[in-house]
């Protein structure tokens, strides 16, 4: 799996939720381009860390290093609020807290992407 675009808690994990909450914080400001909503889920794929080529996996360990608790956090408060995303972690034996990175393709694929000693 070549797909090395990550998606941390620092971005929504299904859209552009930051994009909409700041919307609701000033209804008076209207945007000038609405925000771009991501794809509905279609399927989720939860792949281990382990199972990705050398180089990804070094990509996704830094993007890991760099991430704050709070933001980790937050990403795994929105796979748990995720019926799908739940229920395909349940399925492959995995906890949200066991996600550290997400990927969202413009085929609505959500790819989970976890590491088991998180």
């Amino acid at each position: 799996m070549r797909k090395t675009v990550m998606i941390l808690a620092s971005v929504t994990l299904f859209g552009t939720a930051g994009a909409v909450l700041a919307q609701e914080a000033s209804p008076s400001q209207q945007p000038a381009n609405p925000p771009v909503t991501a794809p509905a889920i279609q399927r989720v794929n939860v792949i281990d860390v382990s199972e990705l080529p050398q180089e990804t996996q070094a990509q996704v360990n830094k993007i890991v290093e760099e991430t704050s608790s709070e933001s980790m956090q937050q990403l795994h408060s929105m796979v748990e609020a995720s019926p799908e995303a739940k229920s395909a972690l349940d399925e492959k034996g995995a906890k949200s807290t066991q996600v550290v990175a997400t990927s969202m393709g413009a085929d609505g694929t959500l790819t989970l992407i976890t590491k088991k000693n998180s």
